[in-house]
């Protein structure tokens, strides 16, 4: 059963990333990957950018590369949002 949800939740994520965001993550290519993982809403972070760049086949050096970048600039900004609204 665990299987199943977890094959159920990965195909839902894998059709919003490549619904969503698949145009602008081709069209941009490394800076639109970038992008999409930075944006801290749900569905956008790493996993999600994983499944776009498998599904986009992007290389697995870039996708690694934009995924760390995105996230850090994303950890940032929520941090100083965070320590600001103190």
């Amino acid at each position: 059963m665990r299987w199943n949800f977890y094959k159920k939740s990965a195909i839902y994520v894998a059709r919003r990333a490549k619904v969503g965001s698949a145009n602008k993550i081709k069209k941009y290519g490394f800076w639109g990957l970038i992008f999409f993982v930075m944006i801290p809403l749900p569905g956008t972070g790493v996993y999600a950018g994983s499944i776009a760049t498998y599904l986009l086949k992007i290389s697995k050096p870039k996708a690694f590369w934009a995924n760390t970048i995105g996230i850090t600039i994303s950890s940032i900004f929520v941090w100083v949002t965070t320590y600001l609204s103190m």
